[in-house]
């Protein structure tokens, strides 16, 4: 297996775990205030959005749910993660290859919602799922 491709699983793996922790975290908490604490990297933007907003007050109501910074932090680590994988995936092969792959987090994601938050989705949107899996494999392969 191509250390692109490797990276690329990795990376898409990562991206889908941004989606369900930061779900489970955003939870009855402000998404502008939880994702400025969860990327270092988009702090100081997303502070600005915050401040912008109104909305520091909401700042203290974060830290003050356990649960919910402990998930909004996960998700920062994936998200980390996933942007690492990335950017090794995309030294090692090619973007036209890398992104498709990527884009197995939309997939992933689909997956762990259905297993761990108990989502729910059509036949069409399955069908949906299965040709992305099947894009990606037409896409990734040379």
């Amino acid at each position: 297996m191509p250390l692109w491709l490797v990276y690329a699983l990795l990376s898409a793996v990562m991206a889908a775990l941004v989606a369900v922790f930061g779900k489970i975290g955003l939870k009855d908490i402000d998404a502008n205030s939880a994702t400025a604490v969860r990327s270092i990297i988009m702090a100081l933007f997303l502070v600005g959005v915050v401040a912008v907003q109104g909305k520091f007050a909401q700042m203290a109501e974060l830290f003050s749910q356990t649960k919910a910074l402990s998930f909004v932090l996960l998700s920062g680590v994936a998200g980390a993660l996933s942007w690492l994988f990335y950017f090794l995936a995309l030294k090692y092969g090619n973007v036209s290859q890398v992104g498709p792959v990527d884009k197995l987090s939309v997939v992933i994601a689909v997956v762990l919602a259905l297993l761990f938050l108990g989502e729910k989705i059509s036949w069409v949107n399955a069908a949906g799922v299965v040709l992305i899996v099947a894009g990606t494999i037409l896409v990734a392969g040379k």
